[in-house]
C-alpha cells in the first residue's frame, strides 16, 4: 500500500518520522516530501504557493513512478491534496486531510497571516522560532514566514478549492479534524465532506491542530482503518 505523507505550512517531513514507522510496521510503503522553503527545500525561482507545491508532488508522484497513491495531508498538505485531485483527477487515490482549512475569506486570511510575524514570535514564543530557523536551515525561517503570510492574504482573495472544485473531485476524500482544533471550524470541515462527490467527515477526539501535539498512533489507526480496501482511484 503506496501513500504520501504532506506536511503543513511552516513544517517539514521530518515531523511525521513517528508516524511514518507506525505505517510501515502496518505494511505501508511510505512517501514524504519536503516542499520548497520547507526543510532546507530552497525556494523556487517560479513563486511560492498552493500551486507551486501541487507541481511539486505531481512531479515528485510521476518522477516515483507511483500508481494512484493514497495520501494523507496535514493541514495546508490536504489543501495541495484536493486541489491537485480537482486538476489531475487520476493522479491519486483516496484522501485523507486532518486539519485542513478549506473555508478561506479575506477575514480568515488576515487574521492567520497576522499571526506570522517574526518579531511576535522571538518574543511571545522564543522555542518555536528556534525551532522554525533549525527545521528549516539554510532558508531564512523569516522570508518562509513572509511567503506564507502572503501566501494565506491571495487564499482569502481567491481560494482555489470552492464548492464548483469540490465537486469535480471524484476520489474517495475523508476530512478529518480534531475536537480541539482552534484553527480550522467543524462547519467548514463539514460543508467540505457534503460537497464532495464521496465525501466523508470524521470528528477526532483529545485532537488540536498543532502536528506537534497530535497523537500520531491514533493517526495510524485512523489509516490503517480507511485503508483495508483496495486503492479507489479517482473516477471519471
Amino acid at each position: 500500500m503506496e501513500i504520501i505523507l504532506l506536511h503543513g505550512a511552516l513544517g517539514s517531513k521530518e515531523q511525521f518520522k513517528p508516524l511514518e514507522k507506525d505505517l510501515k510496521k502496518q505494511g505501508f510503503k511510505v512517501h514524504s516530501l519536503n516542499f520548497s522553503g520547507h526543510g532546507g527545500q530552497p525556494f523556487r525561482k517560479e513563486g511560492f504557493g498552493i500551486k507551486v507545491f501541487c507541481w511539486e508532488l505531481q512531479n515528485f508522484i510521476r518522477t516515483k513512478k507511483l500508481q494512484h497513491p493514497r495520501v494523507f495531508g496535514y493541514s495546508m498538505g490536504g489543501y495541495v491534496a484536493l486541489r491537485l485531485a480537482c486538476k489531475f483527477p487520476d493522479l491519486l487515490g483516496d484522501i485523507i486531510t486532518l486539519g485542513t482549512k478549506l473555508g478561506w475569506n479575506t477575514e480568515t486570511a488576515e487574521k492567520e497571516s497576522g499571526m506570522l510575524q517574526p518579531e511576535k514570535i522571538e518574543k511571545k514564543t522564543p522555542a518555536f522560532a528556534a525551532e522554525l530557523k533549525k527545521c528549516h536551515a539554510p532558508n531564512d525561517w523569516k522570508e518562509l514566514l513572509s511567503k506564507t503570510a502572503e501566501m494565506l492574504k491571495q487564499l482569502g482573495k481567491e481560494p482555489l478549492l470552492t464548492k464548483k472544485e469540490f465537486n469535480d473531485i471524484k476520489n474517495k476524500v475523508t476530512i478529518c479534524l480534531g475536537d480541539e482544533d482552534n484553527m480550522v471550524t467543524q462547519k467548514e470541515s463539514e460543508q467540505a465532506a457534503k460537497d464532495l462527490p464521496d465525501g466523508k467527515f470524521l470528528l477526532l477526539k483529545n485532537t488540536p491542530h498543532q502536528i506537534e501535539k497530535v497523537d500520531l498512533k491514533k493517526i495510524a489507526e485512523v489509516l490503517r482503518a480507511m485503508t483495508t480496501h483496495p486503492p479507489n482511484a479517482a473516477r471519471a
